[in-house]
């Protein structure tokens, strides 16, 4: 095998590529990773609050946990609030372009090569060729890990779509937040995206939204949203992060010929918030098992196991997610303050608390079918439409 030639080309030094590479790297095989960035995890496009479930599915040092998060304040459009909270952990507030620079390090360290600022200009997924600018590579299996918009992924002739979203990193100049606290705000102007308030420390937070909008529309939505929140009066602009996300589409495939696709390159995120790293770091996992399969028996179609795993442990919750998504859609802002509403009045947020995870919506839809909650507090056709999902 010369220098050129690989048993795994990755494309894309994201967080995900780089814990796939790590994997198959440990197994022997003889690993390229291609960025087109000069640096791995610049700039920030991610609000960076991740569930507990991130110490399962990959390694998190210490030092990148910016935050534990043990709770949310849930606002509604005129500021009915619901309080949830754990005693343990809910998820973490992390210093993603470190983590992220850790995460390909470790690949690297395991033997993986790293190729910055190497744009993929063409690839043949039937052959396994990638072209770059200057030189051509080999590879038995192409890892698509190039984020939205994957030119692995157009070489699937896959439909994509994606939407805007923009954080600003504020400073309030004071005591403002409880650190430990995230907040988070819908309107049915941005649903089913929502705004967020994610505080790195008393003074500091990332506050930002996501939407089907355009960016424009995006910025000033989140201008005017600092300007008139109770909290970010007054507060200074430090940084601004664009960013855009993916839309699940659980359907899609995500193997073909010699390659396959993993992370957002796969629309590997939840509906409901837009976040990708557990099921990307998940499918990393299972991907770089199958990926060492296939390359070990010398045959290629074991790579189609790939696909049927993630659509077997996924389907179901991406579907689930996907409702609830569409649920908030429909609704308008009279619609979201009577359900906030309604949710105060019977108590709901210790339920919430209990069954709520930021990784997974079906254990709370299913304790509120369960009572009979859901059914009060959205409109019948809403509801009824949710509970068929469990029928």
């Amino acid at each position: 095998m010369n220098m050129n030639e690989y048993d795994v080309a990755v494309v894309g030094a994201g967080p995900v590529g780089s814990t796939f590479a790590r994997y198959v790297a440990e197994k022997g095989l003889k690993v390229a990773i291609f960025e087109k960035k000069k640096e791995v995890g610049v700039p920030l496009q991610c609000a960076g609050l991740l569930g507990k479930k991130i110490k399962d599915v990959n390694i998190l040092p210490d030092e990148y946990i910016i935050n534990e998060v043990h709770g949310a304040y849930l606002h509604s459009p005129s500021n009915t609030i619901l309080n949830v909270n754990k005693k343990e952990p809910v998820g973490y507030v992390l210093d993603r372009i470190g983590y992220d620079k850790y995460l390909a390090q470790l690949a690297v360290d395991k033997g993986a090569e790293l190729f910055l600022n190497h744009r993929v200009e063409h690839i043949d997924i039937k052959n396994g060729e990638i072209f770059l600018k200057n030189k051509k590579i080999t590879a038995e299996v192409i890892v698509g890990a190039d984020g939205y918009s994957s030119i692995i992924s157009k070489e699937f002739n896959n439909t994509r779509e994606n939407v805007q979203a923009v954080q600003y990193l504020v400073d309030t100049g004071k005591d403002t937040f409880k650190t430990d606290y995230v907040h988070l705000y819908v309107d049915s102007k941005i649903s089913p995206g929502f705004l967020w308030i994610i505080p790195l420390s008393k003074s500091t937070a990332r506050v930002g939204l996501f939407a089907d909008i355009e960016y424009h529309e995006l910025s000033n939505i989140l201008k005017e949203f600092i300007t008139n929140n109770e909290y970010l009066k007054d507060s200074t602009i430090l940084k601004k992060y664009p960013g855009v996300i993916p839309v699940n589409n659980y359907k899609q495939d995500v193997v073909k010929d010699r390659s396959i696709l993993i992370g957002d390159a796969a629309s590997q995120v939840k509906p409901t918030t837009g976040g990708g790293l557990i099921i990307g770091f998940v499918c990393a996992k299972i991907a770089a098992d199958v990926v060492y399969g296939a390359i070990n028996s010398e045959d290629i179609t074991i790579l189609k196991n790939y696909q049927e795993q993630y659509h077997k442990m996924y389907k179901n919750e991406l579907k689930i997610q996907h409702e609830v998504q569409k649920t908030f859609a429909s609704l308008n802002n009279d619609d979201l303050d009577s359900m906030f509403l309604k949710l105060k009045e019977k108590n709901a947020e210790e339920m919430i608390s209990k069954y709520g995870d930021i990784d997974s919506q079906s254990p709370l839809v299913k304790e509120m079918i369960k009572t009979g909650l859901l059914f009060s507090i959205l409109p019948k056709i809403l509801s009824r439409k949710i509970s068929n999902l469990w029928k």
